[in-house]
């Protein structure tokens, strides 16, 4: 383990198939008017909207909604989320969707009392909230983000093509969350396979960094052998529950802060995909996947070791009388092939990025340095062109 760090979680999760149950309680730690934010109206379709409304009229609530959240919350729809929580002295936030509600909520709570433009303040000079922050409570529909047990707040500017997270301080984290792996059922298999490697691609940013003997790695290789198992199952059943609540738990882990202690991690992944999300407005966990292989075959050779160990700990290669080379080239030819039966996109022309884009997304993409090589723009240029 690297360095010292102080842990600490404040989300309270209620999970399982009886998990809104919790949701009454919850809701009376809290005053009477709530902000009832949601996206584009399938929980309407499903039932979830009604279930959720009855508790909250049953506990005396005054309701305020804020529907069509995007699947890429843009800067326009903050400030409109801002106005109508601030006419309506909201005193708690309730996100229920996935994790573009849950992180559109997190923004509205920081920006509502924020007496800056908090595009400005918190998405470009990435500033500290030093202003009152409205609480947020989630009931969990998609899975993938982790947002619904951390402080990630991701919004898009279409005008400048900028999507940027910030990560807030445990002060936004959501106080609690509502998690019913059942919610997830109906959830069309597009959005649920962006979701999978949404999950995926969380633990391999904290994964791929640093050689010391970390108890973080042996933590997100189980997490991925878990995932990997979990969503070959639902894929072909996504009714199963025992895979869908496994998917749901492990979404959860790899982004709640805690595989991140005492380790240096990556994130340049995120950093390309969310650029060329701002250029297209592409599903996340499709961005992610389609720059994913090129990334990490430009940058193996820089981290060969624990490329090596991936192989063999996560995709079982036997390594017996193989260079380390063939071991890592066959560890990510079978994520390949995984990726290829999921039905993940694998090449960014399928999600609308073209040649002329490249340059821009280059310059929007922003340059981590936790991970096994620093990039260059050049470099980037590079990943996207074999991306294509």
């Amino acid at each position: 383990m690297l360095g010292d760090f102080t842990y600490a979680n404040p989300t309270r999760l209620h999970f399982g198939e009886h998990a809104m149950d919790a949701l009454a309680e919850e809701l009376n730690r809290f005053g009477k008017n709530v902000l009832l934010v949601y996206g584009g109206g399938s929980i309407k379709k499903n039932g979830i909207y009604a279930q959720v409304v009855k508790v909250l009229q049953d506990c005396g609530k005054n309701i305020v909604e804020d529907g069509g959240v995007m699947p890429n919350p843009t800067v326009e729809k903050l400030y409109e989320g801002c106005a109508r929580a601030k006419a309506g002295q909201v005193d708690l936030i309730l996100a229920v969707g996935g994790g573009s509600v849950c992180d559109y909520a997190k923004a509205v709570s920081v920006s509502t009392y924020c007496t800056e433009d908090p595009w400005e303040k918190y998405y470009l000079r990435m500033e500290d909230v030093d202003n009152p922050i409205i609480p947020v409570g989630c009931v969990l529909t998609m899975v993938g983000t982790g947002s619904e047990m951390n402080g990630g707040s991701v919004i898009t500017n279409h005008q400048s093509k900028l999507k940027i997270g910030h990560v807030f301080g445990d002060q936004v984290f959501p106080k609690f969350s509502i998690l019913n792996p059942v919610f997830t059922f109906t959830l069309p298999k597009y959005q649920m396979t962006a979701g999978f490697f949404d999950i995926m691609s969380h633990i391999l940013e904290q994964y791929f960094s640093g050689t010391d003997d970390n108890t973080s790695d042996y933590i997100m290789e189980g997490l991925l052998r878990s995932l990997i198992h979990s969503t070959r199952i639902a894929v072909k059943d996504p009714t199963n529950y025992e895979a869908r609540s496994n998917i749901m738990w492990t979404a959860t882990w790899a982004l709640n802060t805690l595989v991140a202690m005492g380790k240096t991690t990556d994130w340049e992944v995120h950093m390309i995909g969310q650029s060329v999300g701002a250029y297209t407005d592409a599903t996340h966990g499709m961005t992610l996947s389609a720059v994913s292989l090129p990334y990490y075959r430009f940058i193996l050779q820089d981290g060969l070791a624990k490329f090596k160990r991936y192989a063999i700990a996560v995709w079982d290669v036997n390594p017996e009388g193989k260079a380390d080379q063939q071991i890592v080239e066959e560890g990510l030819q079978r994520m390949e092939d995984y990726m290829k039966e999921m039905g993940l996109v694998l090449h960014l022309r399928e999600l609308g990025v073209t040649e002329d884009m490249l340059e821009g997304i280059a310059d929007g993409t922003f340059i981590m340095e936790g991970g096994y090589r620093i990039l260059t723009k050049e470099d980037v240029i590079t990943i996207l062109k074999e991306s294509m």
